[in-house]
C-alpha cells in the first residue's frame, strides 16, 4: 500500500561584516529542524491503500476490492478485565471497506468496518475491524485482514479471515466459524492485481506508567 538541499552563498563586504559581527556575539541555540523533530518522534504503525485481489475460488468475472486505512492508537481501548484497564499495545483506529461484485448472481456485496487492532512486522501487517454496515448481514462481525507491502517489484498481497480459514470442526463433524480475535488473520495468501498498500512498521510501544 511507494528530502532537498538549499545552498545560500553570501558575497560582498557587507555580508562579510555581518558574518563577523554575528560570530562575535553569543550564538543562540539553533532550533531543531523539522527533519530532526520527525526523527525524534516515535514511529506510528499504519496501513493505507486499496486494491483489487485475485481469488481463485470464485469465477474470474468477480470483482473483489479492499481498502484499508488503519493507524495504531496504543493503549486506547480499555476493556473490563484484569490487565485490560489501559487497553492493548496493538489498539488501533481507522476503517476497512469490502466490495465484492458477483455478475453471475447479479449481486454486489459491500461492507464497512471499524478498525480495532493493528500489528506490523517488517512489510507485513495484520488488521482487525468490526463490521458497522453491510448488505449481507455481517454487522457486529469482526474480520481479519493481512497485508504485505510488495518488495523489489513484487506484487502486494492480502489475506482475509473467511473463505479458506477460521473453520472449527467439532467432534461430531459439525462445522462452525469461530469469532475472529483481535489482530488475528491468515497470511496474505493472494495477490493484489490493481492498486496497492503501504505498510508503515513500528515496534510495539512501551506500557504506559500507572498513576
Amino acid at each position: 500500500m511507494k528530502n532537498h538541499k538549499r545552498a545560500l552563498v553570501l558575497a560582498g563586504t557587507a555580508a562579510a561584516l555581518a558574518a563577523t559581527l554575528i560570530a562575535a556575539a553569543p550564538a543562540p541555540a539553533a532550533p531543531a529542524s523539522a527533519t530532526q523533530a520527525a526523527q525524534a518522534a516515535p514511529k506510528v504503525a499504519a496501513v493505507h491503500g486499496g486494491g483489487t485481489i485475485r481469488y481463485p475460488y470464485v469465477p474470474a468475472s468477480h470483482d473483489i476490492r479492499f481498502t484499508v486505512d488503519a493507524e495504531a492508537a496504543p493503549w486506547s481501548r480499555p476493556f473490563p478485565a484484569q490487565g485490560g484497564e489501559q487497553g492493548m499495545p496493538v489498539d488501533a483506529r481507522g476503517k476497512v471497506t469490502i466490495y465484492h461484485a458477483m455478475p453471475d448472481e447479479n449481486v454486489i456485496a459491500v461492507g464497512e468496518a471499524e478498525v480495532d487492532c493493528l500489528v506490523t512486522g517488517g512489510r507485513t501487517a495484520t488488521v482487525t475491524a468490526v463490521v458497522t454496515s453491510s448488505n449481507v448481514g455481517w454487522e457486529g462481525k469482526r474480520i481479519g485482514i493481512s497485508v504485505q507491502d510488495g518488495e523489489r517489484g513484487g506484487p502486494d498481497r492480502l489475506g482475509f479471515s473467511w473463505g479458506i480459514a477460521n473453520v472449527d470442526v467439532q467432534p461430531d463433524g459439525s462445522v462452525s466459524e469461530p469469532r475472529v480475535g483481535t489482530c488475528m488473520a491468515p497470511a496474505p495468501f493472494t495477490e493484489v492485481t490493481k492498486g496497492g498498500f503501504k505498510v508503515t512498521p513500528a515496534p510495539l510501544p512501551p506500557r504506559p506508567s500507572t498513576p
